[in-house]
């Protein structure tokens, strides 16, 4: 039964292509590859504030999603989809970029706090709960100075941008951890 319930899985980022390549797009742009390495194609669903595909995973229905709200509204798609998908919030995982995560790392969470990020702090406020999985995707801190606001809207360095694929398909492979083998088996994999 398990395998026949469908999940929602959601990148977070800005729309346009001003911020498509920016580091704040990263967990849309994970999305992006995991749709692609399972043949899938994004279509706009207004109503619902999202670009949306859908997959099947070793048996595991999901829906995939962008958000075409700015990311401090990101929590209005997340919490549209999930109602006209019928997904519980147990089976939401939300893909964003952080911070405090070196580039080219990710950690696997479910709840917890938001670090700040206006995304999530969204997604909590719409969904009226921090208990949904997280694929925090690693972007690091500005070495420069550079204030993070200025940093996470900027585009990605040579050498992040040079490393982007393995890094799509790094978050892609524990996606697909996580809707296959369980939070507690992926964060084995992935969070050591």
């Amino acid at each position: 039964m398990f395998r026949q319930q469908r999940w929602l899985v959601v990148g977070l980022g800005n729309p346009g292509e001003k911020y498509r390549n920016t580091r704040h797009n990263l967990g849309a742009l994970v999305v992006e590859r995991f749709g692609q390495l399972h043949d899938s194609k994004f279509q706009a669903k207004r109503k619902m504030h999202a670009d949306v595909a859908e997959v099947s995973v070793s048996g595991v229905k999901s829906v995939l999603a962008r958000p075409t709200t700015y990311m401090n509204e990101s929590g209005v798609a997340v919490a549209s989809l999930a109602s006209y998908y019928s997904v519980p919030t147990e089976r939401i995982i939300i893909v964003h970029d952080e911070l405090d995560l070196a580039f080219d790392t990710l950690r696997l969470k479910l709840g917890g706090g938001d670090n700040g990020h206006n995304g999530v702090i969204s997604v909590k406020d719409h969904l009226g709960t921090s208990e949904f999985m997280r694929v925090r995707m690693g972007i690091g801190r500005p070495t420069n100075g550079q204030p993070p606001a200025d940093y996470v809207l900027a585009k990605f360095s040579a050498a992040q941008s040079q490393a982007l694929p393995a890094t799509l398909d790094l978050g892609s492979k524990a996606i697909e951890a996580l809707l296959v083998n369980g939070l507690v088996t992926a964060q084995n994999e992935f969070n050591s």
